[in-house]
């Protein structure tokens, strides 16, 4: 009689298990499903270092993800490095300012839906005391023979960002082979950059927008500005489902839409005027590409 208490007893065990065993999974499954519908509702943007230092994307993005349910996460690299990764299949949005190599990805079929979104231009900023005296250069070519022909410390980005692309061809149009004592490579972002020209009290050059955003922290000053060769132009653009199948396709184009809708250029047009007197960054979406 007692082994069969212990026998019954047994499968009773067993049964009890069982039925808490179901029940555990049926509770975990909606919360499995959760994560997963949250997992599809992520975008991986990858982005110049520009939008993240001068802080442009601390305002825009929550907007975004309140607006969409969609939960963006921000890679701040050089853009060279975002293209790549568009290259890749690694991100699902770029947000990017070299202009070049951004239609060569376009006329490769990588990227589609290519958005002009805004631009701001570049400056050459430098120590007080102007040791090269770039501040009388009449163009931005001079200032760059004048910085090379006076041996100044040049800090530059050297991390094939669309900032140090456009130095890189300032140098060429100069005719001038920027390496030596005087020429450093950060391999860093902009603010960074920024941080080593005034610890080293180097010329740089930089982005306007997050010039503006860390000024309060520099002893560096505007020493070159308002030539037209110095314009630093965004676009926008989603990395091509067709030829990477795991990109979130319909993620990108929701976040590609917003950056040039109305409300959204009215945002980048207002962006820093309260800080700064003056806008970081200027809306262009609708206007004709350069």
């Amino acid at each position: 009689m007692k082994g069969k208490k212990v026998i019954l007893t047994f499968f009773l065990s067993l049964l009890l298990f069982a039925i808490m065993a179901g029940c555990a999974r049926e509770s975990q499954q909606p919360e499995n499903k959760a994560a997963e519908n949250q997992g599809m509702k992520e975008i991986i943007l990858a982005t110049t270092t520009s939008t993240v230092d001068s802080g442009l994307l601390d305002v825009l993005n929550p907007v975004f993800e309140e607006k969409t349910g969609y939960v963006v996460k921000t890679i701040p690299t050089g853009t060279g490095k975002a293209l790549a990764m568009g290259e890749r299949g690694d991100a699902d949005v770029l947000l990017v300012h070299a202009p070049e190599a951004e239609k060569k990805l376009l006329e490769e079929g990588v990227v589609t839906n290519y958005r002009l979104v805004m631009h701001n231009d570049f400056v050459i900023v430098g120590p007080e005391n102007d040791p090269a005296g770039i501040s009388h250069a009449q163009t931005a070519m001079e200032a760059m023979q004048k910085i090379a022909a006076s041996q100044s410390l040049f800090i530059s980005r050297g991390d094939d960002s669309g900032t140090h692309k456009k130095e890189l061809s300032l140098w060429q149009k100069a005719n001038v082979k920027n390496e030596g004592g005087w020429y450093q490579e950060s391999g860093t972002g902009m603010g960074e950059t920024l941080a080593i020209a005034n610890d080293k009290q180097g010329y740089t050059l930089s982005d306007r927008g997050t010039y503006l955003a860390l000024k309060k922290n520099l002893k560096l000053k505007i020493l070159f500005e308002g030539e037209k060769s110095l314009l630093n132009i965004y676009h926008v653009m989603q990395v091509n489902q067709e030829k990477f199948p795991k990109v979130n396709a319909e993620g990108a184009r929701v976040y590609v839409e917003f950056m040039i809708s109305p409300e959204t250029q009215e945002m980048i047009k207002n962006f820093g005027v309260d800080k700064y007197g003056e806008p970081l960054f200027f809306p262009d979406a609708g206007k004709k590409d350069s």
